[in-house]
């Protein structure tokens, strides 16, 4: 009889993404740059929110929201001008170990659930973002 040893959960390990998220929260973030956050864990949802004026690119890769190669592969979320009505994402269910923000905001929250997979589970030929996947950048 085999005996399994050592097994890691990966990214189609369907007991990690039924359980409740460990939290993650970032916050007042500026990016005016292109902004990176990374997850130690591949994340079993995500919400961006913009408290700020200005807009914000949420991609899941630098090039997505440079729109680098001629392609731009982001969602924007737009600020108000009074900042009394905060601009957020619906509940991205997303497995990613990273996002990427750019814009002209400078208060910006990230809140996550991750998994129990390590984010090294992402890593691929482009490294651990899902850069040069289809529709990422």
């Amino acid at each position: 009889m085999p005996t399994y040893k050592n097994l890691n959960p990966g990214l189609n390990h369907t007991p990690a993404y039924q359980a409740s998220g460990r939290p993650y929260a970032t916050g007042s973030l500026v990016v005016d740059t292109p902004k990176e956050v990374e997850f130690p864990y591949v994340t079993r949802w995500v919400y961006v929110i913009n408290h700020g004026t200005g807009s914000v690119k949420v991609g899941f890769s630098q090039n997505g929201v440079l729109g680098t190669g001629g392609s731009a592969n982001y969602f924007q979320l737009n600020g108000t001008q009074s900042g009394a009505n905060d601009a957020q994402s619906i509940r991205l269910e997303l497995k990613v170990s990273e996002i990427h923000l750019h814009g002209n905001s400078n208060n910006v929250d990230v809140v996550a659930g991750l998994t129990s997979i390590p984010a090294v589970r992402t890593s691929g030929s482009a490294g651990t973002s899902w850069s040069g996947s289809a529709g990422v950048g």
